[in-house]
């Protein structure tokens, strides 16, 4: 970043919890709602829910039939030009 211009740079870490009501809600939103989809739909785009059901039953083997909590980490970057 300091050869690119940029100074007073801060990078922090921020591990947090991330929780949803069913393993159907973290399959949608990771095939759905991220560039996944993107992927998924660019090999064959009538496999959108086949593979977002395929990640539910995957979460769920791992997970249960409940609620789902899982670590997320974050990379928070301030830097001035």
């Amino acid at each position: 970043m300091r050869r690119s211009g940029f100074v007073d740079i801060e990078i922090e870490t921020r591990a947090e919890l991330s929780r949803a009501p069913s393993a159907r809600d973290v399959a949608t939103a990771y095939c759905q709602g991220t560039p996944l989809r993107n992927e998924i739909e660019a090999r064959d785009a009538s496999l959108l829910q086949l593979a977002t059901d395929r990640a539910m039953q995957a979460i769920t083997s791992r997970h249960g039939e409940g609620p789902v909590t899982g670590k997320i980490q974050a990379h928070v970057i301030v830097a001035a030009a």
